[in-house]
């Protein structure tokens, strides 16, 4: 069977990393940083609606996406995209989108704006991009916020590997992308076996770090997101069909990667078919307790 036809027969794909294709995100969070990468890779940041949103997921074979938050202002001085905010487009999209919280770690009260994404807001989990937010995951002044999110039983979703934002500007506006290292990860990964974990993205230039820790660690899952497949480190596509094809899924970086192209490129694997459904959402599935 093609990929085509299994899409076809079951319109189940599930997309674990997709953003706002709106100003809340691309202008207002993402700022100068965001106009750098676009810059870089020849992109523009143009917006628009989440009827059109939709329409070009159902198109490509898609059931739901994961709709993520984000919250850097301490790092970056950009104001969030509020939780609120998710909680309200997920609401009026509720068959298609799972919404994510994002918290920002170095704010006062990040354990209690969890407690209430979670408890008030009914958000199914939480995203941390550590290179924008400017925080090492592992460090124990966190340990709150993620006992509090263990707590919670929802998973997270961690930024891997390099990032665009701010790309080739002047010190890169400040990011640091050694915070992008997954072994940082691997720290809160033993620490909160409880913790369901996902890292976003083949975690260039530390993908093999990445695969050992998703090896290695029960709690670790990891996504295909930011990078076209065709681009996708070898290592990365032999492991996602052997020994972690029940630990890979499907991811785009909404609106950066557009998920119909995303999966024509897919589809050029030429992966079985028992991996196929896997990956793209047999393990979302199980992951986000869909």
């Amino acid at each position: 069977m093609t990929l085509p036809d299994l899409l076809a027969d079951d319109a189940r794909a599930i997309d674990t990393h997709a953003h706002q294709p709106t100003s809340e995100f691309l202008h207002d969070a993402g700022g100068q940083m965001m106009r750098d990468a676009a810059d870089r890779f020849g992109t523009d940041l143009e917006t628009h609606g989440y009827d059109e949103m939709v329409a070009e997921y159902e198109e490509a074979g898609v059931g739901n996406a994961v709709l993520l938050g984000w919250d850097a202002e301490t790092n970056t001085g950009n104001p969030p995209v509020p939780n609120d905010y998710v909680a309200e487009v997920r609401d009026e999209y509720d068959d298609f989108f799972v919404g994510f919280a994002g918290v920002d770690p170095l704010k006062d009260d990040c354990a209690e704006e969890a407690r209430r994404a979670v408890e008030d807001l009914d958000l199914s989990g939480f995203k941390f991009q550590q290179i924008a937010q400017g925080f090492d995951p592992s460090d124990p002044a966190h340990e709150e916020l993620f006992s509090t999110i263990e707590d919670l039983g929802v998973p997270v979703v961690f930024h891997g590997g390099n990032s665009t934002l701010g790309a080739c500007s002047p010190g890169g506006r400040g990011l640091k992308i050694k915070y992008g290292n997954p072994m940082l990860i691997d720290d809160l990964a033993a620490e909160h076996p409880d913790l369901q974990i996902l890292i976003a993205h083949p975690a260039f230039p530390w993908e093999k770090e990445q695969l050992a820790i998703c090896q290695q660690k029960g709690n670790v899952y990891m996504d295909l997101s930011g990078w076209m497949p065709r681009y996708i480190d070898d290592q990365v596509i032999h492991y996602a069909k052997t020994l972690l094809s029940d630990k890979v899924m499907f991811g785009t970086d909404y609106p950066m990667i557009d998920p119909g192209p995303w999966l024509e490129q897919f589809a050029e694997l030429d992966l079985p078919e028992d991996v196929q459904r896997k990956i793209l959402w047999e393990n979302a599935e199980r992951f986000l307790g869909l």
